[in-house]
């Protein structure tokens, strides 16, 4: 079973290991989800894409099957668990595909009118000076919860959130309207970069070793104590050094 870290980076792993499947015909769906499983049966695997921490199964210019493995989804490939049901089961020819735990849906319209490319940290098409724009849109809001905005960075989750605040040296409760515009410009350069190492870290096994702060009890640089704490409108957990990290 591979269970994925709710990152862009991980969504691509998932990606690369389903595009085996692609240009093979689904003979046969099955699963507990609601969608209408009859849409996919005899239709062809076009391409296997992401966007963010969306994997999408691409069908047809108006039928994608869009997944979220949100905190706790996994997939199997060509095996499946005697412990729980698949939310989705894909059964090919001379394989099968099984989504435990996830959040799925059918995208029925091109997904170049569902998806901002531009958005996702993990895209070609990634643009910094949208991003920036986004960005400054929102002076009020903290950048705890700006970094984990997926219409400004798709892909970011908890891990990439708490290292670029960190390797950017600013407190998680900082308001974008607070900071300078080199700030501003390296917390998206590095947004991107860190995803680009996470994916690599990923792949060797070695992810843990490189976070300096998340899910660590002291700093990785100064050596001082980590503060945790819930925070930001999404309550979600920050890990951060108060002695390297700084209001403005």
């Amino acid at each position: 079973m591979y269970k994925t870290m709710p990152e862009g980076p991980s969504i691509v792993i998932a990606r690369d290991a389903i595009l085996k499947f692609k240009g093979k015909k689904i003979l046969k769906a099955s699963g507990y989800g609601k969608l209408d499983k009859k849409l996919l049966v005899n239709k062809t695997v076009r391409d296997v894409t992401t966007w963010g921490k969306h994997l999408l199964i691409v069908l047809g210019n108006k039928l994608t099957i869009r997944i979220h493995f949100m905190l706790f989804g996994s997939y199997r490939i060509n095996e499946s668990s005697d412990k729980a049901n698949p939310k989705l089961a894909l059964f090919f020819k001379d394989g099968e595909l099984n989504f435990y735990v996830s959040q799925i849906v059918l995208i029925q319209e091109p997904l170049n009118e569902v998806y901002d490319w531009s958005g996702d940290i993990m895209s070609p098409k990634w643009s910094l000076p949208k991003a920036r724009e986004k960005m400054l849109a929102k002076p009020d809001r903290l950048l705890c919860d700006v970094l984990m905005d997926q219409h400004i960075f798709s892909g970011v989750g908890n891990i990439i959130k708490n290292e670029v605040m960190f390797k950017a040296k600013l407190h998680p409760e900082n308001t974008i309207g607070k900071l300078p515009k080199r700030k501003i410009d390296f917390i998206i350069k590095e947004a991107a970069r860190y995803a680009k190492d996470f994916l690599k870290w990923k792949k060797a096994g070695t992810l843990p070793e490189h976070c300096i702060v998340y899910k660590q009890e002291y700093c990785g640089n100064c050596g001082g104590e980590i503060t945790v704490k819930d925070g930001g409108k999404s309550k979600r957990r920050n890990y951060y050094c108060e002695h390297d990290q700084k209001m403005l």
